[in-house]
């Protein structure tokens, strides 16, 4: 159990694959590293199966690194298995996952449908594919680990179930009936045993998942957009689609958006280098500006102004004309920001100085 065994090819470390169980199992990293996407994606849309499945792992990883590893004992039990049953045995725990994660996509798909019309578009067809959804979901549970299926049959069961919904009104039942149609019908007629598991390398598997993860955030955006609301400071509830609307017709966004039209354009001119100097510029990383504004000048302050401004502010705000012990303090405070004012300003002007003593010191090539 080498701390080698962290990388994805070759073999893989049951003490690793706990570390990434431990830190990071509810998301399914243990399970991307031992190869089982399907798992990881089940597992990262579900946080860990709810949580249930994430602890129960605990003593299933040793069988998952002896999978993914071949280990020939492992391989053994594997080929007894498919010997004595030509499709793989019912199992509850992997049942009861088909129907969670089934009804938990699709009424994931069903809460994403726009309850009116978007932009002058009826979108409740969209609904019609809530039993495609809820299809994948079982049958991505059932494509896990050694059992495979064809999504053939399972599809045409959500299908067939979903009219009940024009019958029974209740979403619950009618959801929960299509679900256990679904699921019966992948285990009775769709799952076989899968004899050589199907390696892919890893930027497949990365865009694979990644394609899933943007389609299944968008099942939420979507969600979020037509269902959130936010509460504002009177206590009302806004939906979030209209929040986000006048949001982007609100004078702070629109001088925002001014702004940065007005940076672009810039840049096009003087290069990105000018606006990198802008920028540090007008974040003050020496407390010019605020230095400036402590003293009540301007930029083009001379050093003799400051120095002239730094002593009458000095002698009003001394601390030792103020009796009270709390006005005092801040006495203080204020007669400390003055001080720290005209040293950071004096400092500033010497550098400038120093600067161009030395440029102007430096002889000019002359020309041949």
């Amino acid at each position: 159990m080498g701390l080698g065994g962290y990388s994805m090819s070759g073999k893989k470390s049951l003490l690793w694959a706990y570390i990434l169980w431990l830190f990071g199992g509810i998301f399914g990293l243990h399970h991307f590293y031992l190869r089982r996407d399907r798992h990881a994606f089940v597992w990262w849309t579900t946080l860990g199966g709810f949580g249930i499945g994430w602890l129960s792992e605990v003593f299933r990883l040793p069988r998952y690194v002896k999978d993914v590893n071949e280990d020939p004992q492992q391989m053994q039990e594997v080929i007894k298995r498919i010997h004595h049953n030509k499709k793989p045995p019912f199992s509850m725990n992997r049942f009861t996952g088909m129907l969670m994660v089934g009804y938990s996509w699709g009424q994931m798909m069903m809460s994403a449908v726009p309850p009116d019309n978007f932009w002058g578009i009826n979108l409740r067809y969209l609904n019609y594919l809530i039993p495609l959804v809820t299809a994948l979901g079982v049958w991505t549970v059932g494509n896990i680990g050694r059992e495979q299926g064809s999504l053939k049959w399972p599809l045409l069961a959500a299908y067939a179930s979903y009219p009940i919904r024009f019958y029974i009104y209740d979403e619950t039942v009618w959801f929960t009936l299509m679900v256990l149609a679904t699921a019966l019908t992948f285990d009775s007629f769709s799952k076989e045993w899968r004899r050589t598991p199907k390696r892919r390398n890893l930027p497949t598997r990365l865009a694979i998942l990644g394609v899933c993860a943007v389609l299944y955030l968008s099942m939420w955006c979507s969600y979020l957009y037509f269902y959130g609301t936010i509460t504002d400071s009177e206590g009302d509830e806004v939906p979030i689609y209209e929040a986000l609307y006048h949001f982007f017709t609100s004078p702070w966004w629109l001088d925002v958006k001014q702004c940065l039209l007005d940076t672009y354009q810039y840049a096009q001119h003087h290069g990105w280098y000018e606006v990198w100097k802008q920028i540090i510029d007008l974040s003050d990383p020496h407390g010019e500006q605020n230095a400036y504004k402590v003293l009540g000048l301007g930029p083009t302050a001379t050093q003799q102004e400051i120095t002239s401004t730094w002593r009458k502010l000095s002698r009003e705000n001394h601390p030792d004309k103020v009796k009270d012990p709390v006005q005092r303090r801040s006495a203080q405070e204020k007669f400390m920001e003055i001080q720290q004012a005209y040293e950071i300003l004096s400092n500033s002007k010497h550098r400038r100085n120093r600067r161009n003593k030395k440029d102007n010191s430096e002889p000019m090539p002359t020309k041949e």
